[in-house]
């Protein structure tokens, strides 16, 4: 799943964007909205504590930490098994290696990477930020949608989520 980052100036102007999004097909549950603390938001569906603190960004840090750290120590042990001589660690140490550059450049460059965290200064000064979840096929569709009738909503951009981990 895509989430999709929304920036609107108010709350009457984010409702009319849920409304539309509703209209074509996007179920309110997959729609989160969140302003600075102390906001009101009614009639919008408001994001869930996780949503709220970015567990996504939280879970995208320690997955891109582990990768380097397991990157680092294929490294010593590829040094360690070279200085023994012993081909085969040096061979299994190589390919967790490759194995993890190869993810670690698939998740920089494939994984879309915007997250809550980004969007510190519309919260700060009291917009509504409202994140859509949507497949991956349908990112374009929506925006073009929230685009041609919403001209007030800004695209903050677009990051990952997954359902099955609540966020």
């Amino acid at each position: 799943m895509r989430r999709v980052y929304y920036v609107i100036p108010d709350v009457p102007h984010a409702r009319r964007v849920v409304d539309e999004l509703q209209a074509a097909n996007i179920p309110r549950e997959q729609m989160h909205a969140c302003s600075k603390a102390g906001s009101q938001l009614p009639g919008l569906p408001l994001a869930t504590m996780a949503q709220s603190r970015d567990r996504v960004w939280t879970l995208d840090r320690r997955l891109w930490n582990a990768n380097l750290v397991l990157f680092g120590l294929a490294s010593v042990g590829f040094l360690f098994a070279a200085v023994a001589g012993s081909p085969s660690w040096a061979l299994t140490a190589l390919a967790v290696m490759l194995g993890t550059f190869v993810l670690g450049g698939w998740f920089s460059i494939k994984v879309p990477h915007t997250h809550l965290a980004d969007m510190r200064v519309p919260l700060g000064h009291g917009e509504v930020v409202l994140m859509v979840d949507v497949p991956r096929n349908r990112v374009e569709a929506v925006d073009q949608l929230v685009r041609r009738h919403h001209p007030e909503a800004e695209v903050g951009g677009v990051g990952w989520t997954s359902p099955i981990l609540g966020t």
